[in-house]
């Protein structure tokens, strides 16, 4: 099938967007989180952010590849998510996103992208779609332990660390302060199974 009259063209379109705007979405949740004292948090964010972006080029470079410069505009009609981006709420909204696009809009697209004889595309789709599963992994049990009010305990002794200076301690409860550095809770390591 001709690429500039291709659904998987409207689909690349989509996906560059979606991505673009989880990005910045993402950035707005990280800058929530310096804010609100959790700088681990905002670091997990801002690296989530870099993978979106990372997502939306192996996009974009598939429309600008195939369409060989046939077009310059794509209109596109999608439903985005969009949701205030205060960590109460944000980091489960996020990681509900993340599922969606893992479970449902992207192997939706590696089909179409199969189906018209773009076996590349659908390939970059379905290894995508992989990523932001790991991404709603994580996010889930970020959001499990923000809600429940225990990002910096554990039932078990764990390893905790300072994301500033480096300095470990196990116990079943993070400092307060760094007792090397005097850096806040907020930049202690959080104990995740998907990290």
């Amino acid at each position: 099938m001709e690429f500039n009259k291709s659904r998987t063209k409207t689909n690349l379109a989509r996906a560059f967007t979606g991505e673009c705007l989880d990005g910045a979405r993402y950035q707005y949740v990280a800058k929530q989180a310096t804010t609100d004292g959790f700088s681990y948090i905002a670091d997990l964010f801002k690296n989530l952010a870099k993978n979106e972006m990372a997502h939306a080029r192996v996009f974009y470079d598939h429309l600008i590849k195939n369409s060989k410069g046939g077009e310059t505009n794509i209109d596109i009609c999608a439903g985005y998510p969009f949701f205030n981006y205060e960590l109460e709420g944000s980091i489960k909204e996020s990681a509900g996103a993340e599922l969606s696009e893992s479970k449902n809009i992207y192997p939706a697209f590696a089909k179409v992208a199969r189906d018209e004889g773009y076996a590349d595309i659908a390939d970059s789709f379905e290894l995508v779609a992989l990523v932001e599963e790991c991404h709603f992994k994580q996010l889930s049990e970020i959001d499990e332990k923000y809600q429940n009010k225990i990002l910096y305990s554990s039932n078990e002794e764990v390893k905790w660390k300072c994301s500033n200076c480096g300095h470990e301690h196990t116990s079943k409860n993070a400092w307060k302060n760094c007792p090397l550095c005097g850096y806040p809770q907020g930049y202690v390591m959080l104990q995740l199974q998907d990290n």
